[in-house]
């Protein structure tokens, strides 16, 4: 997906012993799908950005197998465990050029809510970043 696909802007491609580092310091914020003994996706979220004000918002990225079924069961996953752990807003930085990523996050209740222009780098070229967030937990 890296080497790729514009659906992330990062051109340094992740090792095993990298996904093993981020799976640890990520513990209580990170979710793998298993389909017959098979990682077929994996959901991570972490600090929205730094700050005290922020420390309710999380960030997430969410990798899946296409077609295999893992990503709506990942996400609410995901969104139960945020919660739980005092996240009021999820937070997803899609790619303008990821339709997939746009249509699954709008299905699972993600609004719009922000059009970044041209500050995603790759293959030479400027990408735009779409933001879409949900509220976790009502007031």
């Amino acid at each position: 997906m890296i080497r790729d696909t514009t659906a992330t802007f990062t051109t340094v491609e992740k090792s095993d012993e990298d996904l093993q580092t981020l799976m640890q310091t990520r513990s209580d914020a990170f979710l793998v799908a298993d389909v017959d003994g098979g990682c077929v996706g994996f959901i991570t979220w972490g600090a929205f950005r730094a700050g005290p004000g922020y420390v309710h918002t999380a960030e997430h990225s969410i990798i899946t197998v296409p077609e295999r079924g893992a990503g709506r069961a990942l996400m609410n996953a995901a969104m139960v465990q945020a919660q739980s752990q005092g996240i009021h807003v999820m937070v997803a930085g899609i790619s303008a050029e990821n339709t997939v990523a746009l249509a699954f996050h709008r299905r699972l209740g993600f609004a719009k809510t922000g059009h970044l222009p041209q500050v995603g780098r790759k293959d030479g070229r400027w990408i735009d970043l779409i933001l879409m967030s949900r509220e976790l937990l009502k007031p």
